[in-house]
């Protein structure tokens, strides 16, 4: 069991070291907790390690265009056991919270090898999918003054799909796809669910510019 004690030290660290971009905010993380939360229980995890490993994901990251981004989830994997050691966090838990903190990255490219691991990075990129996950792709995608779609082929039918100019083009170079990541069950279905949504507002979006 997790003891809900540790959370108001969780946020105040997260908040102190967070450095927030259009698509990750305190916000995220809070929705990573509660999804985890749920995972965990659907899936009979052992909360000591998914809740810490939710709400300290993201205590460091590199901007999405730096070149060691594929690190971010190593570094904070390590600020977050520091922390986690000065306020006296269970050890026993520590190993564990690492590897669920460096798994949950889809840029580190790494197997998550424990069910805990498994239930943050599929959090985590649940996150990316369904209303919130449009909402965050627009956002990201305005920060980086990019076009909402290509007039000529909005849906890339015809055209390979280019992210680097078109908004609507991440939907296929990377979003749909990470629904096939999935670790667990229950993750299986609500990413189906999530994706589900995201094809329906792109037909009603293709109704609407037709």
């Amino acid at each position: 069991m997790f003891d809900t004690q540790w959370t108001p030290s969780f946020l105040n660290f997260i908040q102190q070291e967070m450095k927030t971009d259009a698509a990750h905010d305190l916000n995220h993380v809070v929705r990573v907790v509660k999804c985890a939360e749920a995972l965990a229980l659907d899936e009979c995890a052992n909360l000591a390690v998914v809740m810490p490993a939710a709400y300290l994901h993201d205590c460091f990251t590199f901007p999405k265009s730096h070149p060691e981004r594929s690190s971010s989830s190593h570094i904070a994997a390590e600020k977050a056991c520091q922390f986690l050691t000065k306020v006296n966090y269970p050890s026993e838990h520590l190993q564990a919270i690492h590897h669920a903190i460096v798994a949950h990255s889809y840029s580190a490219n790494v197997t998550p090898e424990t069910l805990e691991a498994k239930i943050v990075q599929d959090a985590d990129r649940l996150d990316a999918l369904g209303a919130i996950g449009v909402t965050r792709c627009i956002q990201v995608a305005t920060s980086l003054d990019r076009q909402l779609y290509a007039e000529c082929d909005p849906f890339c039918v015809y055209r390979e799909p280019d992210d680097s100019q078109f908004t609507l083009d991440h939907f296929y170079t990377k979003l749909f796809s990470i629904a096939d990541t999935m670790q667990t069950e229950a993750g299986k279905q609500e990413a189906q669910q999530r994706v589900a949504f995201m094809k329906q507002y792109l037909n009603q979006l293709g109704r609407e510019i037709a």
